[in-house]
């Protein structure tokens, strides 16, 4: 698959290499898993001196004689004796770069707390005693976002407010999705669209497996995802179990269900039957994994709370793969199949309520978006999208099928909210498959 999309990242890393060149930068990249940020620093790189450097989880002595030959090849510089320790061969690094202008990429940086977690203020010494005579352009790369947040961002940390610059990469935008599918299988349908943004949430490697299998209809897609030695059936694992340790138990159990529309707090806990305060707060603020919902206008502190998982991969692997787990592990993947295609239509009708959402947002039209629903669930409205400078509200109903909307009904349900927004002109939309 060709590169797509980026371009502000190489832009914006073309433009730190450029005043490495005078002073020395340091960055951190951090994105979950399959992201693509690999790809994106050799892109970057590939016209400049770059040594890449990952760091498995294996002892420091062999990762140092690895990085040392890197090195030597990449830089054509003699090295006598055996490094056998990070700072050492952090500190040669240094030393080369006051001579000699070089990018330096560390993979899964956040690795270095497995192999010798004093690496970090090791590398700090090193930095602040030598920084102002170097010209290196390091960058440090890591998928596990609440060990590389903590890294750079936590005061107590000793690499915090090191870092001259930061790069989150996400997902590709929608545009991005209608791209490749353009590009690959120009007669694509919505369902098809859909089905793509469904799967993959726009993660880079997914999409890309996808392309390579020439998968590009919602049967194909869910052929290639639910089929014997598929790499996606033990992917939600496998991107986060680093993220939480001995405690996944608990923390899969909670995504499962939220998976699964158990999206308010009370819910979860009268399932689990004990106290989920703690984790919830981890898997929004420390994870990154879910984020509260309130009603559109609803005070901060308003309790009309449910939880949304982010990711639309893992949002559709803890509803199907790791809730049917049973059938995955005796090889039964035809009932899984089932499943899937049994629940298919109501799953992706409100996957396409947040495709909307994300469209609005990327058109840059409005400063409030969001649903809107009164107690006990009563008046939903999937999307109210508000510009307070032009004083117009939008009001509109989400569905797969566009014969299946009321806008009658959906101006009744409309009616407190609008009341709200004196002065303002309202519009009211249907949204389905047609509109994508």
């Amino acid at each position: 698959m060709k590169f797509y999309n980026r371009q502000n990242e190489l832009v914006l890393l073309d433009k730190i290499q450029k005043l490495s060149t005078h002073a020395a930068q340091m960055t951190f990249v951090v994105g979950r898993r399959r992201i693509g940020k690999t790809s994106l620093l050799i892109r970057a790189t590939e016209n400049t001196d770059c040594i890449y450097l990952f760091v498995a989880k294996k002892s420091e002595i062999l990762l140092c004689a690895e990085f040392t030959e890197e090195i030597r090849q990449k830089l054509n510089v003699p090295i006598f004796g055996e490094i056998k320790t990070f700072r050492d061969l952090f500190g040669m690094i240094i030393e080369l770069s006051k001579t000699r202008h070089f990018t330096l990429i560390i993979d899964e940086f956040q690795e270095f707390n497995s192999v010798n977690p004093s690496v970090y203020s090791d590398m700090q010494n090193i930095w602040d005693s030598n920084k102002e005579q170097s010209t290196l352009n390091l960058i440090l790369c890591g998928s596990v976002y609440s060990m590389m947040t903590r890294i750079f961002e936590n005061s107590k940390e000793p690499l915090f407010g090191r870092a001259t610059q930061r790069i989150h990469l996400k997902a590709f935008d929608i545009a991005t999705l209608k791209e490749i599918l353009t590009d690959y299988a120009p007669d694509y349908s919505s369902e098809d669209l859909l089905a793509l943004y469904l799967f993959t949430g726009g993660v880079a490697k997914y999409v890309e497996l996808l392309v390579q299998a020439n998968a590009f209809s919602y049967e194909a897609m869910l052929h290639e995802i639910v089929a014997e030695n598929s790499m996606f059936l033990e992917e939600g694992k496998n991107v986060l179990i680093d993220e939480f340790g001995k405690d996944y138990g608990n923390y899969f159990s909670i995504l499962t269900l939220i998976a699964s529309g158990k999206t308010s707090r009370t819910e979860i806990e009268s399932i689990m039957e004990m106290q989920t305060g703690g984790f919830l707060d981890r898997l929004e603020n420390e994870y990154g994994l879910i984020r509260k919902v309130r009603p559109i206008l609803a005070k901060p502190n308003s309790r009309s709370v449910k939880y949304s998982i982010e990711d639309n991969f893992l949002k559709f692997w803890f509803r199907f793969i790791y809730r049917y787990r049973s059938a995955v592990e005796i090889g039964n993947l035809d009932y899984l199949k089932e499943i899937i295609t049994r629940d298919y239509t109501a799953y992706s009708g409100k996957i396409l309520e947040k495709y909307f959402t994300q469209k609005l947002i990327d058109q840059k039209q409005y400063n409030q978006i969001g649903a809107y629903w009164e107690r006990s669930n009563q008046n939903e409205i999937d999307i109210v999208a508000v510009n307070d400078l032009k004083k117009t509200v939008l009001f509109a109903e989400v569905k797969r099928n566009k014969d299946k909307i009321n806008i009658e009904k959906l101006k009744e349900k409309s009616e407190g909210l609008l009341r709200r927004f004196e002065g303002f002109k309202a519009d009211y939309q249907s949204l389905s498959l047609k509109e994508m």
